[in-house]
């Protein structure tokens, strides 16, 4: 019994003495932390089976390539919030089970070729939000994306960046990428993006209504849309075109607006409208009756016999006359004749 409490004792005693000064460690699972330590670089004194490393605000300018050489079967390193500004090539290769890696609000000027890069790619996300200090960060990023291997990164996050614009192909030299967190960045286009979204079982709920919103609005060529169909709700599975339905969604939306703005301005003016209204109507009154009128006349079989009467009573002239004119006809009254 004694000898097991020794042994006990030295064992915790081996535990505390491998945690880093400042830092503090657990064993379920095997977890050092280091937050607002006032560290300049990172801990020498890491243990070797260490899972997770929480390393944050802290100041550490620069990350070298024999900062992380103990612990080697660490899976995940949080480096938020250190000020960081250069990361050395291989800076993270000791690294070989590192699966997420999170740099967030860093001040990241210079990023190596090979910064990412570690044996076997086992790197799976990856975290700069708010990190790039300008756009020659970007560019760095870049090339260490291309360099770096990572054929197994299926998360990136990069929002938060001051981001303009993405160059084409920048995430090529990733195939397996699921998530892009672009949020809160100032992007105007994407360049000549293509997206492949076809085959997929997608649920058509009111959740998709926001992707497919995007998917309308953006300039993002989907080359293969004819293969976008409605996997859930049943009603909707013959249903192959998902941009379409939301833009008739839109448009009816539109409609409803304008619809509510005209009737509000028709409120706003209805005495005016009432008057003009009003207006039109005496006029197109007194137009047609007149016309009634004018027809009561022609139609009136009397009005029409008279008509004919007054034509028969006329003095016939003379025919012998009817070729003189008026002014000779005048010259011929004889003298005596008083008018």
């Amino acid at each position: 019994m004694p000898l097991t409490l020794v042994c006990t004792m030295l064992c915790v005693s081996a535990c505390v003495a491998s945690c880093p000064p400042r830092c503090e460690c657990s064993d379920a699972p095997r977890t050092v932390r280091c937050a607002s330590a006032a560290l300049h670089r990172v801990p020498a004194a890491i243990p070797r089976d260490a899972s997770s490393l929480i390393i944050t605000g802290n100041a550490i300018p620069r990350l070298d390539p024999s900062a992380f050489s103990g612990p080697q079967n660490a899976t995940l390193l949080n480096l938020s919030d250190n000020g960081i500004i250069e990361i050395g090539s291989h800076a993270f290769s000791s690294l070989l089970a590192l699966r997420s890696l999170i740099l967030n609000n860093n001040q990241l000027v210079l990023i190596h070729p090979e910064a990412f890069s570690v044996p076997g790619s086992p790197l799976q996300e990856l975290s700069l939000r708010a990190s790039l200090y300008n756009y020659s960060s970007l560019t760095d990023l870049i090339t260490a994306l291309r360099w770096g291997e990572l054929t197994n990164l299926l998360r990136l996050d990069l929002s938060g960046n001051r981001l303009v614009l993405l160059s084409p192909g920048m995430f090529a030299p990733l195939p397996n990428l699921q998530h892009l967190h672009l949020r809160n960045n100032s992007l105007v286009r994407l360049g000549r993006v293509r997206l492949l979204l076809g085959q997929n079982p997608y649920a058509c709920t009111c959740e998709a209504q926001e992707f497919a919103n995007w998917l309308n609005r953006s300039k993002v060529r989907v080359d293969d849309v004819d293969g976008l169909y409605c996997e859930f709700p049943a009603s909707l599975r013959e249903i192959t075109d998902l941009s379409l339905q939301t833009s008739y969604v839109f448009l009816g939306l539109v409609l409803g607006f304008v619809g509510m703005v005209f009737l509000f301005v028709v409120y706003l003016n209805r005495k005016g409208i009432k008057k003009w209204i009003t207006d039109i109507y005496e006029a197109c009154r007194d137009v047609l009756e007149g016309y009634h009128y004018r027809y009561e006349i022609d139609s009136d079989p009397r009005l029409g016999r008279v008509s004919h009467g007054q034509q028969q009573s006329r003095p016939r002239m003379d025919p012998c006359l009817a070729h003189i004119s008026t002014d000779a006809r005048i010259t011929q009254i004889p003298s005596d004749v008083t008018l």
